[in-house]
């Protein structure tokens, strides 16, 4: 008993301690603030994991528990705890520690009774309130208010940036793993399918096709994944944001439909942004890899479209000083 107490403790500091680094962590603790992972307690579900709160005296966290199987992929799992050791950004989910703990179980197998090891294997993270981006999604007519998306924007490129400065590919962006907080920042999530590309590799080949349709650059079908399919998959992202659907718009139809709901005092200054934003995601959704803008040319013009933003709320400002 001790200690779990012990362990409960560590696991509650480290919320309050930016700093603190990712550790192993105990299947029992996990199991203690889960209710025994007790369904009253899922807060999420996918095709290889169920998420659970976690109740700590001082907060909450996350726990990721991958479905168990006999045949466990290991090194997928590696890569992705690689992944996550080497993502530390204000707009990518936090990543707290990680289980990875075998318990004998009596199986049926072909009709008799194995004796077989089954892996645990547990990701904790920071619990983020407002849940996913994909929840947020609409159209101009109503939802979050322009200034907003533009935010959630930057933030995501700010957090795919980092990605990429570490080489990490995450290769499964989409809305529902895009987090947002209390304050609607967005943070990157679900590094399930992530790889990191070693010094000076430019690409990967595989033969393991897996990601959400409809978001995978085409590229990745013909088994290349680099930097550039991130990209894709941001484009899309940016499309549904500013549009509510998928799909290639027409941006004379898209600030059109914003025309209504921009603040008049920034009203030009926000039509610059949308149109930035369009002309970003159009291009980021190009076939050809090599027509994709990369992340740092993208946070260039989004930089520049916050300084026009700045320097009307400046001008705004002295003229009614006068």
């Amino acid at each position: 008993m001790d200690r779990a107490i012990t362990l409960q403790n560590e696991l509650e500091s480290m919320l309050t301690d930016e700093s603190a680094e990712p550790k192993r962590i105990a299947l029992s603790l996990l199991e203690i603030i889960t209710n025994g992972f007790s369904d009253d307690e899922i807060i999420g579900n996918g095709g290889f994991a169920r998420v659970y709160k976690g109740m700590l005296r001082n907060g909450m966290i996350a726990v990721k528990k991958l479905l168990v199987t006999i045949d466990i992929d290991e090194n997928k799992f590696i890569e992705e705890v690689r992944c996550l050791m080497n993502a530390k950004h204000k707009n990518i989910v936090r990543f707290l520690g990680y289980c990875s703990e075998s318990q004998g179980e009596m199986l049926n197998f072909n009709g008799k009774l194995v004796l077989a090891d089954l892996w645990q294997r547990v990701l904790c993270f920071e619990y983020i309130s407002e849940g996913s981006l994909e929840k947020k999604i609409n159209d101009a007519s109503c939802g979050l208010e322009w200034s907003k998306r533009y935010e959630i924007i930057n933030g995501i490129c700010d957090g795919l940036y980092y990605l990429h400065q570490n080489r990490i590919v995450h290769l499964d962006l989409k809305p529902a793993n895009i987090l947002l907080d209390r304050n609607m920042m967005p943070k990157i999530a679900d590094f399930g399918l992530s790889r990191r590309l070693c010094e000076g590799q430019s690409k990967i080949i595989t033969s393991n096709f897996t990601g959400t349709m409809g978001y995978i650059a085409p590229e990745y079908w013909c088994g290349q994944i680099a930097l550039k399919c991130d990209l894709y998959s941001l484009g899309i992202i940016i499309i549904e944001i500013l549009t509510g659907a998928k799909g290639c718009p027409n941006i004379d139809d898209v600030l059109n439909s914003w025309r209504n709901r921009l603040e008049k005092t920034e009203r030009e200054t926000q039509l610059v942004q949308l149109r930035a934003c369009a002309e970003i995601a159009i291009e980021c959704t190009a076939y050809n890899p090599a027509e994709r803008p990369d992340i740092v040319r993208i946070i260039d013009r989004l930089r520049a479209t916050k300084s026009t933003e700045e320097s009307a709320a400046s001008s705004h400002k002295g003229q009614e000083s006068l």
